[in-house]
């Protein structure tokens, strides 16, 4: 007959596995996860009347130009607001593709002059399809 207490083993948690299981986890989640792209810039569209403009296939180039003035083309914000730096900005994001449609996004207290800016700007570098994208009339963000 064996009078000796018995030893028990305490139970442990193993921590390596676990923090593996973990690390798997958080990488899934990261790569599961979509990440919507907010407006980074906020502008007020002018309003326009409601009309449909035809589909078309062809590559656009946005200039945004916020209340002060500032532009940004594709998102990315311009040095300053001289001609030739919105030219040389949208020389580098046109690659020489002149057939690209120009979408003016302006602020409605954006002063006409940074407009004309931009516009002038597009002409210089040979892009000569722009349009100026507008609200339509009692919509809060454009179609």
């Amino acid at each position: 007959m064996n009078l000796r207490p018995r030893v028990r083993n305490e139970p442990e948690i193993m921590l390596i596995p676990l923090i593996d299981i973990l690390l798997m986890l958080l990488i899934f989640f990261m790569l599961a996860t979509t990440f919507k792209h907010t407006a980074d810039i906020s502008i007020n569209l002018p309003e326009a009347s409601q009309q449909k403009l035809p589909e078309t296939e062809a590559k656009t180039l946005d200039i945004t130009i916020d209340e002060e003035g500032n532009f940004y083309v594709n998102r990315q914000e311009v040095v300053n607001r001289e001609v030739n730096t919105v030219k040389r900005a949208l020389e580098k994001v046109s690659g020489g593709d002149k057939e690209m449609i120009v979408v003016i996004n302006a602020d409605a207290k954006t002063p006409t002059q940074a407009v004309v800016t931009a516009m002038d700007a597009a002409r210089q570098t040979g892009l000569v399809h722009i349009t100026i994208a507008a609200q339509w009339e009692g919509k809060e963000t454009a179609p």
